[in-house]
């Protein structure tokens, strides 16, 4: 990123409450990021800037620092996503090569804690000193819908046991103790198709999960990696899944298995861990590590297809920190990567056959302020301008683990993505 950064000027007024935030955004490159129908939308771009290799998320904290500083904000809101805001998305690996972006839409419309807001965002040079008319923008017709099924993607069944084997092996070698290994689907959406159809399916079906769509990435997480709201930071970890079961009693036995289950919490306590050890890790003086804490056991959390092992973790953002320092020293979880970090990544460079792209990265929003939202962008799929659907899905190979199993488990997980794109 060495173009010149812009001076923005930014308006941010309160409003009556619009309704539905989602019919603000754009019908084919929706920017999205919500949870029961609250959150933040955008509309347009006035800067986008794209990073790659392992300092990704490094260069673009400090390409938003420099624009914040050259920004003129006049915030009459004042709540968590008003202001200078900007959307983000960063690949899952250093070695991919799909950009990682970061973006500011020229305009965002939010709700929190019931104060809607509408923030206008332009370039300095192109107003001189008058004052921005800020206004809520257009609402764009509804476009078409469509209906879809994903097919078989590069990970076919029997690449997918290999790698599993494979992994197991090494597992039982000692060279690491977890590893996420995914599969892909595929599909082809007509070009013009209104993409925001498949947002709110997902946003109906999944009111329980935040809800993204950040350029062409789109689902419905149930992983919160890290959100900063004011000092206090709160990150969400699941790991460890069973599908939901058609009858009470089913359902009733997949819960009381899951809770029971040794594989899954061995593989969840892994993910726990790593992540109270990227966080601790970040404040020299223990300011954040003294006031951090994790649920004390897992809870299970039920979702419409699937019950999750779930902690979550709460703290304080360390004097100088920012939520892209927290995003930085998070990514990629155990949850999502591995245990040892750098060796389970490296593996899953070699045994998957596909480029992740941006699934299973950081997805999500900053502000000027410093607040944030940043999932991990699961349950979803990278839809390119041509309309062409990669979803992925994993799950994590640990010593106990089963090669069926492990096959079984990536079908809930992508039936989110599927079920919406099926309409």
């Amino acid at each position: 990123m060495t173009a010149k950064l812009p001076h923005l000027r930014v308006r941010t007024r309160r409003i009556d409450d619009p309704g539905e935030l989602l019919r603000f955004t754009d019908p084919l490159s929706p920017t999205v990021m919500l949870r029961r129908g609250d959150g933040v939308v955008g509309r347009g771009c006035v800067w986008r800037a794209s990073f790659s290799g392992p300092s990704r998320i490094a260069d673009a904290r400090a390409v938003w620092r420099e624009l914040v500083a050259a920004a003129e904000i006049t915030d009459d809101a004042q709540v968590p996503g008003s202001g200078l805001v900007a959307f983000g998305a960063f690949t899952f690996s250093a070695a991919s090569g799909a950009a990682s972006v970061l973006s500011v839409p020229e305009f965002v419309v939010g709700r929190r804690g019931g104060v809607a807001f509408v923030t206008q965002i332009c370039l300095l040079d192109e107003v001189g000193r008058a004052d921005l008319d800020v206004h809520l923008p257009e609402v764009a017709a509804v476009g078409a819908d469509a209906s879809i099924e994903l097919g078989e993607g590069v990970m076919t069944r029997e690449r997918h046991r290999t790698a599993v084997d494979e992994s197991l092996a090494r597992i039982a070698a000692g060279e690491f103790e977890k590893v996420v290994i995914a599969r892909d689907a595929v599909g082809q959406l007509p070009a013009r198709t209104d993409r925001r159809h498949l947002v709110r399916r997902l946003a109906a079906i999944y009111p329980e999960t935040w809800t993204y769509a950040v350029d062409g990435l789109v689902g419905a997480s149930p992983e919160m990696l890290v959100r900063v709201l004011g000092r206090e930071v709160a990150a969400r970890v699941l790991a460890g899944t069973l599908p939901r079961g058609a009858t009470d009693a089913a359902d009733a036995a997949a819960r009381a298995a899951l809770a029971a289950s040794p594989k899954n919490q061995v593989e969840h306590r892994y993910a726990v861990e790593s992540a109270l050890r990227s966080l601790g890790a970040l404040d020299s003086h223990d300011d954040l590590q003294s006031g951090l804490t994790a649920s004390p056991e897992p809870f299970l959390l039920a979702l419409p297809n699937v019950w999750h092992l779930a902690s979550d973790i709460r703290g304080t953002l360390p004097s100088g920190a920012s939520i892209l320092d927290l995003v930085e020293a998070l990514h990629p979880t155990a949850a999502v990567g591995g245990t040892p970090r750098g060796i389970a990544i490296a593996a899953i460079d070699e045994l998957e056959p596909f480029d992740r792209r941006r699934y299973a990265g950081p997805a999500g929003w900053v502000s000027s302020a410093g607040d944030g939202e940043w999932v991990i962008a699961l349950r979803g799929a990278e839809i390119d301008a041509d309309g062409a659907v990669t979803a992925f899905a994993g799950g994590g190979i640990v010593a106990s683990s089963d090669a069926d199993d492990e096959w079984a488990e990536t079908g809930p997980k992508l039936a989110p993505i599927a079920d919406a794109l099926r309409g």
